[in-house]
């Protein structure tokens, strides 16, 4: 589809869907909540940031391809039924069903309404750039910027940082947006991946005090809670997050020139929560998908309100499945096991740490009361 995308009556709305992470058999609430979210919002691009499938799914094995593109046309569904153009990036569990990003950006490129710049390379189809122009649909005068942030690396067993090639291709881009406008257009970039700066988002606390979640990785052992301002605008964060523990230097990239006003990412389903770094919002947006594990009825969307007379300044907020509708869950049993199941092998180990310890605890209190009964 031709990007035809521009300001009307003075306003632009954009949707961030993230982490659908689906299967073969798409569960009813994951398009329920994107179509109650899109009537509601009415927003004039959505767009994806990542692990729309999960790729891992033993349903994709056998006809992959047809089976992805069925998939995803369910996904779909809600906005192309409404034409409401639509555009997207991906996740780290997206390549996991054996066809490589490039060839699945094929398939995205087959359904109505979906937009896309000139990918930065053949191989990287999800790292482009699109242009808003101005209610006359004339001048370019904001700016998207969508980078494919990349999987674990599986040597380290953590997750790649965005590439230096891809750091080079955003300022290249950006320059060459101001020669063609004149001035750096303000942006807001759309990835999956949180940069490693979003630990200067989140505040250390120590082991035990409430509500903190536990790092890993290069942070393994220590222990962070929201500041109270992100706290206060409805945010949570559930688990830690996961983020390269390399550097590449993206954020300082994205802040050398003021032009990017944000970073959104998903992929830790269960945090949602805004604070600026550096002039730079850095925000989360929660899970939609109702086949993977979430935040339950929290499960969302987040919208961002430009306004032409202000490019400097935008709205943003969640709209939560509790927000839209009386929930009742369409699986209610797999809804339970995915809103209580831990949220990463990490989790998974911490777990079972403690239910060994408190196995070995009883058997020891077993042997003592059984002693002492003889």
């Amino acid at each position: 589809m031709e990007n035809s995308l521009c300001f009307k009556d003075g306003k632009f709305k954009i949707m961030q869907i993230t982490d659908t992470q689906e299967i073969h058999k798409v569960n009813p609430d994951t398009v329920k909540l994107i179509s109650l979210a899109l009537d509601r919002e009415k927003p004039d691009l959505v767009v994806f940031t990542g692990d729309q499938i999960k790729g891992y799914s033993l349903t994709f094995k056998g006809d992959t391809k047809r089976k992805i593109t069925e998939t995803l046309s369910e996904i779909f569904r809600p906005v192309t039924e409404r034409k409401i153009p639509f555009t997207a990036t991906f996740g780290n569990h997206d390549r996991d069903c054996g066809i490589e990003n490039r060839k699945q950006f094929e398939i995205y490129k087959s359904f109505p309404g979906f937009v896309t710049g000139s990918p930065r390379c053949p191989d990287d189809a999800g790292t482009f750039s699109l242009e808003i122009k101005d209610g006359k649909n004339k001048k370019s005068v904001f700016a998207l910027y969508l980078i494919d942030s990349n999987a674990k690396d599986k040597e380290k067993k953590t997750y790649s940082p965005v590439f230096k090639e891809q750091v080079e291709w955003y300022k290249a881009e950006r320059d060459k947006l101001k020669a063609e406008n004149g001035s750096y257009l303000p942006s807001l970039v759309f990835q999956h991946i949180p940069v490693p700066e979003i630990y200067r988002a989140i505040k250390q606390v120590k082991k035990g005090t409430r509500g903190a979640v536990e790092a890993f990785y290069s942070h393994s052992g220590e222990f962070y809670t929201l500041f109270d301002e992100s706290l206060s605008q409805g945010g949570f964060m559930r688990e830690s997050p996961a983020a390269p523990d390399i550097n590449n230097g993206e954020f300082d990239a994205m802040k050398e020139k003021g032009d990017v006003l944000g970073i959104y990412f998903g992929h830790d389903h269960i945090n949602s929560f805004v604070k600026k770094v550096d002039g730079i919002e850095l925000g989360y947006t929660q899970g939609a998908g109702f086949n993977v594990y979430g935040p339950g009825k929290q499960r969302g969307v987040r919208v961002f309100v430009l306004k032409e007379d202000s490019l400097l300044h935008y709205d943003n907020y969640t709209v939560t499945m509790d927000e839209l509708c009386d929930y009742k869950p369409a699986k209610p049993v797999t809804e339970f096991i995915f809103t209580h199941t831990p949220s990463s092998v990490k989790q998974v180990e911490k777990t079972a740490k403690k239910a060994a310890v408190f196995l070995a605890a009883a058997t020891v209190c077993a042997a003592v009361i059984k002693k002492r009964r003889k």
